[in-house]
This record gives structure tokens, sequence and C-alpha cells, in this order.
């Protein structure tokens, strides 16, 4: 297994992780915001700039979620 190939491995293992967590703590989705730009650079070290744009995206997607779940009154 090459270098790249285990580093995209690690990045989406840790994406499932944290996706699964998220509800327990706001920094599970701020990992999984991180991990989405690990699988994207991947791709993009790939060569395969879809799936490095679409991860870019849900990275943002989850940056914002995050910022959003900080600013929640808590019960």
């Amino acid at each position: 297994m090459s270098s790249l190939t285990l580093f995209g491995a690690v990045a989406v293992t840790v994406m499932m992780l944290c996706y699964a967590l998220e509800a327990r703590a706001p920094g599970y989705t701020l990992a999984f915001a991180c991990a989405c730009l690990a699988a994207s650079a991947y791709a993009w070290l790939a060569g395969t700039w879809p799936f490095g744009v679409v991860e870019l995206i849900w990275a943002a997607v989850a940056a914002r979620r995050y910022l959003r779940r900080l600013h929640e009154p808590h019960a």
C-alpha cells in the first residue's frame, strides 16, 4: 500500500468516526471538517479533483455546523 493510499484511508476512516460521534460534542464536528480537508487533499494528490471539490464543500458545511453548535444555548 502506498503512503498516499494510506493517507486517504486514514482520512476517510477519521471522517466516518467523527461523523458517528458528532452528537457527543462540537469538537467531533470540527474534527470531521478537518478530516474532510484531508480527504480533499488526498483526492487532489491522487488526481481525482471532482472528489476533492466535493470533500472541500463538505469541509465548509461541517465548519459552518461547528460554528453554529458553538453558539447554541446549552440545555
